[in-house]
């Protein structure tokens, strides 16, 4: 069921992690959150998903959607904030030339070298992360685990048992959220009722799962930061480790779609039982065109300007799917997923364009 007796539109969100790239995300929420239309059933979030995530629970609880607007905006505003006295920054050269990349910055080429070299526990034995300092200072998870205006699913990756553990709403804190993003190569692993976790991109980005049985929405948009398909094979050696990380961080997302659409066809063949077999709905709002050139590094890259920029992007996809899709809101799919998987083009062409052509 998609709608409510008021008319709005029931849906669940699904937010990939990128570093930086989440303030795209931020733009898709800010204009999500604005539209009347919409009510966020569900939000299922990992690394900067799920931070975006909590900050909009944190919002709903205290003032709705425009307050959870601004939560997000504080939340950004405060990681530029953190950065702005960082060594991690752009050369002057890649200023002049608007390259948001730091693949010449000394510090991020000295922190790339140390990956591979040495561990977080051996570079960092105090287990030193700005970030959380951050989170634990501007996200209050009394509040986030208080909201009842919606479900909330972090996903982080037991290091273990290699496999996804979702936490839900009651159970998210700092340490959660930290865990979702938890890159290996930079951080300690972070413990949970002595359980380690890492980063929670390499078994749920994000997981699609909790949905099923818990949303009565059955519509899923996603909000993808990480390309699925990247002409040509990359040369050097940052483009390969680039390159492998975006096809890790997407495997997961990619098993869920190809399950979605295997019990798609079978209730349409009438093969499932529509009482017992729920039918997902799956849209999708990106802007391959914008984030594919940007390079890994710049995730890492915390200035104002290139948040704002990212933020306006994510605004204007946002925008432009919405006017496209809202009408096909609890109807139909609007990704095809099997093209998705196969690496083909993604978008249902609108049915209704193409009976005029």
């Amino acid at each position: 069921m998609a709608a409510k007796g008021n008319g709005r539109k029931r849906v669940n969100l699904a937010l990939q992690g990128g570093g930086a790239h989440g303030a795209f995300t931020w733009g898709v929420l800010d204009r999500l959150l604005e539209d009347e239309r919409l009510e966020i059933e569900a939000i299922s979030g990992t690394s900067a998903g799920a931070l975006n995530a909590v900050a909009v629970a944190e919002g709903m609880v205290t003032g709705g959607p425009e307050e959870a607007r601004d939560c997000l905006e504080r939340f950004w505003r405060g990681v530029s904030e953190a950065g702005r006295h960082s060594l991690l920054r752009r050369t002057p050269l890649d200023v002049f030339m608007g390259n948001w990349n730091l693949d010449t910055s000394p510090i991020y080429l000295l922190l790339d070298l140390l990956g591979r070299v040495a561990s977080p526990y051996e570079f960092n034995p105090l287990n030193l992360n700005p970030l959380r300092d951050l989170v634990e200072e501007l996200v209050d998870f009394e509040r986030v685990r208080a909201c009842r205006h919606m479900q909330v699913y972090v996903s982080a990756t037991n290091v273990e048992t290699g496999r996804v553990k979702v936490f839900e709403r009651h159970e998210l804190s700092a340490d959660v959220v930290m865990a979702s993003a938890c890159l290996p190569l930079l951080f300690q692993a972070v413990e949970i009722d002595g359980v380690p976790y890492w980063d929670g991109g390499y078994m749920g980005n994000p997981a699609l799962f909790p949905f099923f049985d818990a949303s009565r929405s059955d519509d899923v948009i996603i909000v993808q930061i990480n390309p699925v398909f990247r002409e040509g094979a990359p040369r050097s050696a940052r483009e390969i480790v680039n390159r492998m990380n975006e096809i890790t961080f997407n495997s997961s997302l990619l098993r869920e779609f190809r399950a979605i659409d295997f019990v798609t066809r079978l209730l349409e063949e009438g093969k499932l039982d529509r009482e017992s077999y729920k039918q997902v709905l799956v849209h999708r709002i990106s802007a391959e065109e914008h984030i594919n050139p940007l390079g890994a590094s710049s995730k890492m890259n915390a200035e104002w300007a290139f948040l704002r920029h990212l933020f306006d992007i994510g605004r204007a996809a946002a925008g432009a799917w919405l006017e496209e899709n809202f009408r096909h809101l609890g109807r139909r799919s609007t990704l095809d997923l099997r093209a998705m998987y196969q690496g083909e083009e993604q978008e249902i062409p609108n049915p209704e364009m193409a009976a005029s052509e």
